[in-house]
């Protein structure tokens, strides 16, 4: 199996690159076909996590104040924590979900079927380099998201805490 996904992931890798998916297939397609697998498969199916590690963020908007869900690849910092970035496909605004978890920092993920609380902290400039290279690791290129969108990219460590807030 982790030849086919090597495989699949190197013919696809070099498309996300692509102004084309940046612009229009990645944020016009994947939302939409990852809310369908997600609604068919009763939420134990996520299109991206056939290619990369993927997780479903729970927020809770910061102006609505109703809960929100992302589809997000993330990538595991070795220490029990997910690392996601607001790439937003190179866009030019931050995604919605990060400006949630900087109004509501407690959330929630859900990681191959299993949902858990969490508290989101923004990487600090200092540790971003390092962070970025790791992520690239995962997915080499993905850095260039955030070149390509004039801003500097919103990166979350998710902590793991225990649901009864004493995490």
């Amino acid at each position: 199996m982790t030849r086919v996904v090597d495989t699949v992931r190197a013919l696809i890798a070099p498309l996300t690159r692509t102004r084309v998916f940046r612009r229009f297939l990645g944020p016009a397609l994947l939302p939409p076909i990852e809310r369908f697998v997600a609604w068919i498969s009763h939420g134990r199916v996520q299109v991206s996590a056939l290619l990369v590690p993927s997780l479903v963020l729970h927020t809770i908007g910061a102006k609505s104040g109703e809960p929100r869900d992302a589809p997000l690849m993330y990538c595991p910092d070795g220490q029990g924590r997910a690392i996601i970035a607001g790439t937003n496909f190179a866009g030019e605004r931050h995604p919605a979900w990060t400006s949630n978890l900087l109004a509501h920092p407690d959330a929630a993920i859900t990681v191959r079927g299993r949902r858990m609380p969490v508290r989101a902290s923004l990487v600090p400039d200092d540790e971003r380099d390092a962070v970025w290279a790791r992520i690239e690791q995962q997915w080499p290129g993905y850095r260039n998201y955030e070149r390509e969108s004039g801003r500097t990219v919103r990166l979350f460590r998710l902590q793991p805490v225990r649901a009864d807030g004493l995490g």
